[in-house]
């Protein structure tokens, strides 16, 4: 992403950039009058001086604020705030100020429900603190919200990391009751549902597409590899870097938003996609993501609330699926209290 934050390996002229992002996620429990919104653009702009980023632009729906920023994205909306950086960020290092701001400036007094997640870096060494490891991720974390649950998910080269106040309710196993009562609260949450495809070892023809040297502009670059079709409807805010990478947000009146980031350098290539559209199957959207970028390898999580279209999305991919040319390395399916997990490692048949 960032021009400053590409190093080159000692040895030759191979550039190296960390595409693997940290998400942030967190839900605050409704209060009348409260909504995030009304942090203001100076305000946001110090929070992410901490995080080692800053906002290169901004679009919004009715019920969403989208910031492009120079390593990923962030969303904002009445009690929910997404915070998705790449690079050697230190996302996890703001959340005290976003804390602070929520309840002085928003009104938001408790936080409802947190949720931070990555796939293993490809440099664990070279982040800074807490970042250098999940254990310390997960003390921090826990010095803002008190005892949370950690999770770590598939091999340990391509795992998935999982941190939540959600206690584990259940696996693959426990959940032939496809229907059940959410946890307490359950009137504080409304239908919720994210899916994310994260991707490595891409096609070096579609990376190519995300230069300077290729595309004039961010338009073309969206337009050529079919970005603009994967969920059609979307206000596209897109954004190419100087000499190559490329962000894009997406909102549309519904609430509904879609992100994508890609590092499209040869030896660290990484794209990330990531949307909340209610739909009760992602066969489609997937494919549509596949086909635009065609890793060779994918982790695919989709998290649903139990009354959310999404549900029966999760409960599908919990069967075990090939998607396409790719086979499932490894499948999990979790319920939490109020919400449901599908995790998935693929990789691409053998040709």
């Amino acid at each position: 992403m960032a021009e400053t934050e590409i190093i080159s390996n000692s040895g030759n002229n191979e550039q190296f950039f960390e595409g693997v992002e940290k998400l942030i996620e967190i839900w605050f429990t409704p209060a009348k009058n409260a909504d995030l919104r009304k942090i203001t653009r100076q305000q946001w702009d110090n929070v992410l001086k901490i995080v080692r980023c800053e906002i290169i632009s901004f679009t919004q729906s009715e019920q969403v604020d989208a910031y492009v920023l120079s390593e990923s994205s962030m969303f904002v909306s009445r009690r929910r705030w997404i915070l998705k950086t790449c690079g050697t960020t230190t996302p996890l290092r703001c959340v005290r100020a976003v804390l602070g701001l929520a309840r002085d400036v928003a009104g938001h007094a408790r936080v409802h429900n947190v949720f931070y997640s990555r796939r293993e870096f490809a440099r664990p060494a070279a982040q800074l603190q807490p970042h250098d490891n999940f254990d310390s991720e997960v003390k921090l974390l826990d010095s803002y919200f008190g005892d949370g649950r950690a999770y770590i998910m598939g091999p340990e080269k391509d795992c998935w990391y999982l941190y939540t106040l959600l206690p584990l309710e259940g696996t693959v196993d426990a959940l032939e009751k496809e229907h059940s009562d959410a946890s307490e609260g359950r009137g504080l949450t409304e239908p919720d549902q994210t899916i994310e495809i994260l991707m490595s070892d891409l096609d070096p023809a579609v990376m190519d597409i995300f230069t300077r040297q290729y595309s004039a502009d961010a338009a073309q670059a969206t337009k050529e590899s079919g970005i603009d079709k994967i969920i059609p409807g979307m206000v596209i805010d897109d954004f190419l870097f100087d000499p190559c990478g490329y962000s894009m947000n997406g909102v549309a009146k519904d609430g509904c938003y879609m992100t994508i980031h890609i590092t499209p350098e040869r030896s660290c290539s990484y794209v990330s996609f990531e949307s909340n559209v209610p739909v009760s199957s992602y066969n489609e959207v997937i494919a549509r993501v596949l086909q635009a970028f065609r890793p060779a390898k994918f982790v695919l999580t989709v998290f649903a609330t139990p009354d959310s279209p999404g549900a029966s999305a999760a409960r599908q991919l919990k069967k075990f699926p090939a998607l396409g040319e790719y086979s499932p390395l490894e499948s999990q399916h979790c319920r939490f209290s109020g919400y449901e997990l599908q995790y998935g490692l693929y990789c691409k048949f053998p040709s």
